[in-house]
């Protein structure tokens, strides 16, 4: 075994700052909760703790890129991808405070303070996956990540179908995990070494990596395939979307999938033991199925929350494609499609939590609930017609750059078959986001058991539901700050 000797500096300090930030908001968070449960205290210290965090992002990006142990490295990817999750989180924790509901006789009956501890505690472990560069720091930021997760999912407890949920994650997880540790032991019984580099180095001169190599990475791939919801592994999907609550779910499509997207992206530029003829083959058979699959299930669904969790299966299909491209502007590509993803979803997942606010017993997710909303909270109506007209790709929306440059990607490469499979999917795609938009507009049939309050727009999440949707929208029109910004994410 090599060993290392690491000296810490102050700028190793400086690179940790988000992370070391985030540690030490779950302490004061938990410190506050053992001595006074208060739900805005709460609510209030996670929300300072995550913007310390976004801050002191800038630092870090002023001596990036560092390598702070033989664990992680902090470079301008990590720091993008650290934003991103921690903006998710954040998102997520406000849409949380309005869904818990103010008062103990109103909303959800239990301990909310928890749900703000368990969600904080998964943020960080995003940020130690993005920044991981070696196997045992994927591993460890993966299950710092999954495990607050399970309790995140089934944080409903009285809900039977969110406790079925919680079970159904965590005993999946728990199989994707195993295949995980069971692909990295036969990747380092070939390569002799853990990091993302070392790997890569070791198995370069070979002309072609050796059954054991091939079979680990194989074994890897199926983990973290299971993490993005890829089919065939995406089975848990649509019950654990529908079962955890509305901010819980939105939290599962951004933030995590954006930690372990980003991570599989880093092992892929570094390792060319990634880049093996039968690896690709697998994942360009994952990517048609899942953007098949995806779409075509989501043409059934009649449950909102369902059917944005197969839209997800087919939205990761996509990305696969500028994964297994990874050159030319593939990293790029993939960060526009992950912002622009992430802005989405919180929007379409941020309508369905103000409209089960408060906590009631279960979530306004059938699609019947949402018949006639324009003639009740038209400006409502307008952030979720926005969010499915970007995620159906429509331009003039952030989801028509991310989806553009996927295609830019794939014609660079020549991935003819895929793109086939990108636009068939797209089209199937806009029919169950319309299908989504008609209900919106439809006479109400006085069915409805849920509607959001009043002054929605007055109250935190409001405001950051209405400013998510006005930067799906201005991102569609003029992209330009992103893309400038992502013109600079490299790796190392």
């Amino acid at each position: 075994m090599q060993s290392y000797a690491v000296e810490f500096t102050i700028q190793h300090f400086i690179a940790l700052l988000p992370l070391l930030v985030i540690a030490a908001t779950i302490i004061v968070v938990m410190l506050a909760i053992a001595w006074k449960r208060h739900h805005s205290w709460t609510f209030g210290l996670s929300v300072i703790g995550l913007n310390l965090a976004l801050l002191s992002i800038l630092p870090a990006l002023k001596i990036a890129p560092i390598e702070v142990t033989p664990l992680l490295q902090v470079d301008n990817f990590a720091c993008f991808y650290m934003a991103l999750i921690l903006v998710a989180t954040l998102a997520c924790i406000t849409l949380a405070h309005a869904y818990l509901g103010e008062k103990q006789a109103k909303g959800y009956p239990g301990n909310r303070e928890e749900l703000y501890l368990l969600m904080l505690l998964a943020a960080a472990g995003g940020l130690v996956l993005v920044s991981a560069q070696h196997l045992a720091g994927l591993f460890i930021g993966l299950e710092l990540l999954s495990l607050p997760t399970y309790g995140l999912v089934a944080y409903a407890f009285f809900n039977r179908r969110s406790l079925e949920a919680g079970l159904k994650y965590m005993v999946l997880s728990a199989a994707g995990s195993a295949f995980l540790l069971f692909g990295m032991a036969l990747l380092y019984a070939d390569a002799g070494s853990l990091s993302f580099a070392g790997i890569g180095a070791l198995l370069a001169p070979a002309a072609q990596s050796g059954p054991l190599v091939q079979l680990g990475m194989g074994m890897m791939l199926v983990a973290l395939a299971f993490k993005l919801s890829l089919v065939p592994f995406h089975l848990w999907t649509p019950d654990v979307y529908e079962g955890a609550p509305a901010p819980v779910a939105a939290f599962l499509a951004t933030a995590s999938k954006v930690a372990v997207f980003a991570v599989l992206l880093r092992l892929f530029q570094l390792s060319p033991a990634a880049a093996t003829p039968a690896l690709h083959d697998l994942l360009a058979l994952i990517a048609v199925a899942s953007i098949l699959f995806g779409n075509l299930l989501a043409l059934l669904q009649s449950n909102l929350k369902r059917l944005l969790g197969y839209s997800s299966i087919a939205h990761f299909g996509y990305l696969l494609v500028a994964l297994i491209a990874s050159e030319g502007l593939a990293v790029e590509a993939v960060g526009v499609y992950l912002a622009t993803y992430v802005l989405t979803v919180l929007g379409a997942f941020g309508v369905v939590t103000l409209m089960s606010t408060p906590y009631s017993g279960r979530d306004c997710d059938a699609l019947y609930e949402y018949r006639g909303l324009f003639w009740r909270r038209p400006y409502l109506t307008a952030v979720l017609t926005v969010m499915m007209l970007s995620l159906a790709g429509i331009p003039l929306t952030a989801g028509f750059i991310g989806k553009f440059y996927i295609i830019a990607v794939g014609v660079q490469a020549e991935l003819w078959w895929l793109l086939g499979a990108l636009v068939v999917g797209s089209a199937i795609g806009v029919f169950y986001y319309l299908r989504v938009m008609v209900t919106l507009f439809m006479v109400e049939p006085n069915l409805r058991r849920h509607d959001a309050p009043f002054n929605w727009g007055q109250r935190a999440g409001g405001i950051m539901l209405l400013l998510v949707a006005l930067l799906a929208f201005v991102l569609g029109v003029y992209p330009q700050p992103l893309l400038a910004m992502l013109s600079a994410v490299s790796l190392g």
